[in-house]
């Protein structure tokens, strides 16, 4: 399937509008994509996530934007008792048929349908991008949040070592578009690497964090600084 050259990266006011639907469109074989992307690795860094957050047995978390669940069922695995949340009707269908069990919530990220404080932890992976707010959606995880609670985050990053940015970066503009476009859906897999345009650097991300009431922000990298971590505190 042929590519288009232009951009598909939606305006900030139609940014929630497109990615509810894009991701609606490629929840059947969302998984399918992930796997054969990263040759079965990302399940090894949401699991690394998890480790990383030091989650109490029977803790309460989070999972914003959980997808078709891969971290909220982790996080089931791993003792504690998550909820799943995601903008897509169509992803969370598909979490409900692998595991019916969990407690999921279709909603916006910035109108989270829980209390104030009434969990101890928030998790979300690969979707900072995709949120049309990400200041209000990070000040809402806060709000949920009880005090002294983890935020941890899982994010595709660029590597910083000279040809391995490089190769990457041929991977990831121009190898995973294609198949993308072979196995799914061409828009979406020419978006989803179009869209780290939207991932505030480092400090960026850091003040965003501390707006929301978090502290202590600290990042981890895997894949030799391709895949990145951030982990923070909700401040006392």
């Amino acid at each position: 399937m042929a590519l288009s050259s232009s951009s598909v990266l939606p305006s900030p006011e139609t940014k929630s509008q497109f990615v509810r639907a894009l991701f609606d469109r490629i929840a059947p074989r969302y998984d399918l994509l992930n796997r054969v992307l990263t040759l079965g690795m990302d399940q090894r860094w949401r699991r690394a996530l998890i480790r990383w957050l030091e989650l109490a047995p029977g803790a309460r978390v989070l999972d914003l934007a959980s997808g078709t669940g891969d971290l909220t069922e982790l996080l089931q695995d791993a003792g504690a008792r998550p909820i799943g949340a995601d903008l897509a009707g169509g992803m969370l269908e598909q979490s409900k048929l692998r595991r019916p069990e969990l407690q999921l919530a279709q909603c916006d990220g910035s109108k989270l349908p829980l209390r104030d404080a009434s969990v101890d932890a928030v998790t979300c992976g690969f979707a900072l991008r995709n949120f049309a707010d990400l200041q209000g959606v990070l000040t809402e995880c806060g709000r949920v949040l009880r005090p002294g609670g983890r935020i941890a985050l899982l994010e595709v990053d660029r590597p910083s070592i000279p040809g391995v940015r490089q190769m990457h970066a041929l991977y990831f503009r121009r190898v995973v578009p294609r198949i993308g476009a072979w196995l799914s859906d061409a828009e979406a897999y020419q978006y989803l690497p179009e869209s780290t345009v939207f991932l505030p650097e480092l400090e960026k991300m850091r003040e965003i964090l501390m707006r929301a009431g978090f502290v202590e922000v600290e990042k981890r990298g895997w894949m030799l600084g391709a895949i990145q971590g951030l982990r923070a505190r909700r401040a006392p």
